[in-house]
């Protein structure tokens, strides 16, 4: 089974300056609550260590995350992987009368028991996070 999410925010800021925030991979890794550590491995890709509190899981899982297609300043998709999990992200990027659109969507695949059902209930609320984060680096 897969969970899928898709949530839009508004924000008051110019679609570059949104961008610069939405399209840095530790901006990203830095709002979901779950991501304990962030290290930069290339150009282009990452890996997120994640703590699921999922019984049965207890040690940190390592994503693997690639930024697979990118449109400055409209729209980034990334990719994770691992063995407990694979996540997809979007990112659109929209100018609007006052600020930006930023529409986001998020898919991730468990790999393990429990994983999905987490981020059922959970995912939500991580994009919430996602939303705060962006307001504090634009202090919007």
């Amino acid at each position: 089974m897969t969970t899928r999410v898709e949530r839009v925010f508004e924000i008051p800021a110019s679609r570059e300056a949104v961008w610069a925030a939405i399209s840095d991979p530790e901006t990203r890794a830095r709002s979901i609550s779950v991501v304990t550590e962030f290290e930069t491995t290339g150009d282009r890709t990452s890996i997120w260590h994640v703590s699921l509190p999922i019984p049965g899981i207890s040690r940190t899982i390592s994503v693997e995350t690639e930024d697979i297609e990118v449109d400055e300043p409209e729209y980034v998709r990334f990719v994770g992987r691992s063995k407990a999990m694979n996540v997809e992200g979007e990112h659109t990027l929209e100018a609007i009368e006052g600020g930006t659109r930023l529409t986001n969507r998020f898919r991730v695949e468990g790999r393990l028991p429990g994983v999905e059902s987490y981020f059922k209930r959970k995912l939500d609320g991580e994009l919430a996070n996602l939303e705060a984060t962006v307001r504090e680096e634009l202090d919007a």
